[in-house]
C-alpha cells in the first residue's frame, strides 16, 4: 500500500469546515484518497505541461492549465 502524504487531521478539518458536526475516520481516509488521487493526475499534468515548455521547475500557471483539462 502506498504511504499517503496528506494526514488525516487536515481531511477532518475541510469536513469541520463544510459543516460537518461529526466526521468518522472511514470519511476522513474516504476523502483523502479521493483528493491524493486527484491531486495527482493534475501534478503528472502540470509537470507535462511544464516539460513541454522545456522548463524543469512546475510553475503555478502549470497547476491551473492542469485543473483545465
Amino acid at each position: 500500500m502506498a504511504k499517503r502524504s496528506i494526514p488525516l487531521a487536515a481531511m477532518e478539518k475541510i469536513l469541520k469546515q463544510a459543516g460537518a458536526p461529526r466526521v468518522s475516520d472511514k470519511a476522513k481516509a474516504a476523502l483523502r484518497d479521493v483528493l491524493e488521487e486527484h491531486v495527482e493526475r493534475i501534478a503528472h499534468d502540470a509537470i507535462r505541461f511544464a516539460n513541454h515548455a522545456g522548463r524543469k521547475t512546475i510553475k503555478a500557471g502549470d497547476i491551473k492549465l492542469a485543473l483545465k483539462k
